[in-house]
C-alpha cells in the first residue's frame, strides 16, 4: 500500500490521514461480486474516471468531466458495452449518470470489471454521496457530499480503492 491509496476499514475509509464516513453494498463486501447482488467486491481497483454535474457543482478537479444529459452508464450483461458509458438513446438496460436526485453530481468511476468486462461480473462500481448515513448502496461505495469532494480535490487518476479480502462475508 501507499500513502495515495484509499482502504476499506470497518470504520470508514482510510485515505490521506483521516477516516472518512461511508456506506457500503447492501449486499455486504463479496469476492464472488456478481451483477445484482447489491455487493462491493473485494479487491484493488483504480480510480479511472470522476464525473461531474457541472450545472450544480464546481470542477472538483482538473481531470474531472462534466455529465452530459445523453450520458449513460450501461448494465446490460452481455452487451458489447457492458460496464461502460454509454450515451441515449441506448435500448439495452442502463443507468442514467444525469439523475433528478443529487446521488450522481460527483462521481469517481472504478475499474471493477473494466475495460474488459466479463458478462455478470458486476458493473457501475463508483464512489458517490450518500444518500444518508447507514443507507446501503447497490455495491458502490458512499459519502457524504463535503467529504466526497475533500476525497476528489485529493486523488489522480490510478488512485486506488483497496476493499480487503478480510472484510468479506463468509
Amino acid at each position: 500500500m501507499t500513502p495515495q491509496d484509499m482502504v476499506l476499514t470497518p470504520m470508514g475509509l482510510r485515505f490521506a490521514g483521516q477516516i472518512w464516513p461511508c456506506t457500503i453494498g447492501k449486499g455486504g463486501i463479496r469476492t464472488d461480486k456478481r451483477e445484482g447482488d447489491g455487493a462491493t467486491p473485494v479487491g484493488v481497483h483504480r480510480i479511472v474516471g470522476m464525473l461531474y454535474r457541472a450545472d450544480r457543482i464546481a470542477r472538483p478537479n482538473v481531470w474531472a468531466r462534466p455529465i452530459g444529459p445523453r450520458d449513460l452508464w450501461s448494465d446490460a450483461s452481455g452487451e458489447p458495452d457492458y460496464n461502460h458509458l454509454v450515451r441515449a438513446p441506448y435500448a439495452p438496460s442502463h443507468e442514467r449518470l444525469r439523475r433528478a436526485d443529487r446521488l450522481y453530481d460527483l462521481v469517481l468511476l472504478t475499474d471493477w470489471n473494466w475495460p474488459n468486462a466479463q458478462a455478470g461480473r458486476g458493473s457501475a462500481i463508483f464512489l458517490h454521496r450518500w444518500r444518508r448515513p447507514g443507507y446501503p448502496t447497490e455495491g458502490c461505495v458512499a459519502f457524504r457530499p463535503d467529504h466526497l469532494r475533500a476525497i476528489a480535490a485529493k486523488i489522480a487518476p490510478g488512485t486506488r480503492l483497496i476493499v480487503p479480502k478480510g472484510l468479506a462475508q463468509a
